[in-house]
């Protein structure tokens, strides 16, 4: 994902958009976003090392879950992507549910790793956010990439 989409329309306070999101802990695995544009965004997270994910996956040597890897691309790469999209339309009652996804994984994630996910968008309409997601440690190794899809819409029954 060579294309560079964060240029000098960068947006700097993206607090709105983490205070959006629909997760908390243990399950939120979003600690930053560090660029956001209508085009894409990018953020990071770190795996504490006593989440609840690691006990037993693997015996004696725990690594972070390719669901886990995929959620963490999902939370950062479309959720947070499509609160910045839909800005002044998304309310309490905004339904987002992921519809699908497709991920190669390349290189595990241990306890303490940080890593940064970048995402692109394909498209955003009928409320249907498709994404093409990447992952990288922090030494720029490609962890893992793909596509992710999610539909966000107002549920006006709520």
């Amino acid at each position: 994902m060579a294309v560079n989409i964060f240029n000098n329309k960068r947006l700097k306070n993206f607090t709105h958009i983490q205070s959006k999101l629909p997760y908390s802990k243990p399950f939120l695995f979003v600690d930053e976003l560090h660029a956001v544009t209508e085009n894409g965004i990018e953020g990071s997270y770190t795996f504490p090392a006593d989440s609840f994910f690691y006990k037993g996956h693997f015996k004696d040597k725990p690594v972070t879950p390719g669901a886990i890897l995929t959620e963490v691309m999902a939370q950062i790469g479309v959720v947070c992507l499509g609160i910045f999209l839909l800005n002044d339309s998304l309310t309490a009652n905004t339904e987002i549910a992921m519809t699908s996804t497709q991920i190669d994984f390349y290189k595990p994630v241990f306890p303490t790793e940080t890593v940064t996910v970048r995402s692109v968008k394909e498209y955003f309409r009928f409320n249907k956010l498709k994404c093409r997601v990447e992952m990288v440690n922090t030494s720029g190794e490609l962890v893992c990439r793909g596509t992710i899809s999610g539909m966000m819409k107002a549920n006006n029954h709520a």
